[in-house]
């Protein structure tokens, strides 16, 4: 089966501590046909001379992008996606720097996609199974799940978890649409980058409805690694910004309801 060239996106944002390089490295090793674009959003520290050294050791497997400023997770993905949509990828997605996902599932998120033609977006979801090694902090792990509901309601979708740093996408004229125009949203740009999808995923194959093309992968190990970025005042902004992105992506049900009273 041909695996087709894949290409990883990892925001980087002072990092210089925190960046796994030898768990990159032992991955490299073995060259399991992923690539690798670190973009470095505008670090304060000696995040990108770490990048320019961990790059020249893997020339052909890490590349590295450098932003001006610092303009946060979203755009830094973003930035990422774009400057790989240049190349012939088959997929592209993004991964977490501090690799609270070990870099050893991307073989099952493209799995997923390679056996299953019709899907566009693979997620990771942290759910905690038995034979599972998923370790979140309590607090986080309750106020996410009142986050997930609530998102999985102005999505108008059962999905589980939106806010996992682990996607994979295939590269489409959905995938470049999805990536033009830059968030409205900063902390849950992952929200809206679904919602993206499900405004724009018209033209698949025929009899084929939005979630048919998302496939949500259960994570074997998941961990909260070093101190959390994730400040307080985030779950406060959190609800303001899931209202702007369901007035700017209206769920399906709602445009058509909008369609008929404007008649």
């Amino acid at each position: 089966m041909d695996e087709g060239p894949t290409l990883i996106v990892v925001p980087c944002y002072n990092e210089e501590r925190r960046l796994p390089v030898p768990s990159f490295l032992d991955f490299a090793r073995a060259d399991r046909g992923f690539r690798f674009l670190f973009v470095d959003d505008g670090s304060r520290d000696r995040t990108a001379s770490v990048l320019q050294q961990l790059c020249a050791k893997r020339p052909e497997i890490f590349r590295f992008l450098q932003l001006p400023d610092n303009r946060g997770k979203a755009e830094a993905v973003r930035q990422g996606v774009l400057h790989g949509l240049h190349d012939a990828w088959r997929f592209i997605g993004y991964w977490d720097a501090d690799l609270a996902t070990p870099l050893d599932a991307l073989g099952r998120f493209r799995d997923v996609m390679l056996t299953n033609p019709d899907v566009q977006i693979v997620m990771g979801a942290r759910v905690k199974l038995l034979g599972r090694h998923i370790e979140r902090r309590a607090l986080r792990h309750y106020l996410g799940r009142v986050f997930a509901t609530i998102a999985a309601l102005v999505l108008d979708i059962h999905v589980y978890d939106t806010q996992c740093g682990a996607k994979l996408f295939r590269v489409s004229n959905v995938l470049r649409a999805m990536f033009a125009e830059p968030f409205v949203s900063r902390w849950i740009f992952d929200v809206e980058l679904l919602a993206r999808f499900l405004s724009r995923h018209d033209g698949f194959r025929l009899g084929l409805t939005a979630t048919d093309c998302m496939y949500e992968v259960p994570l074997d190990t998941w961990e909260d690694v070093g101190a959390s970025r994730v400040r307080g005042r985030d779950f406060l902004v959190a609800p303001l910004e899931l209202m702007r992105i369901y007035r700017s992506y209206p769920p399906r049900s709602r445009r058509a309801e909008q369609s008929l009273v404007s008649r």
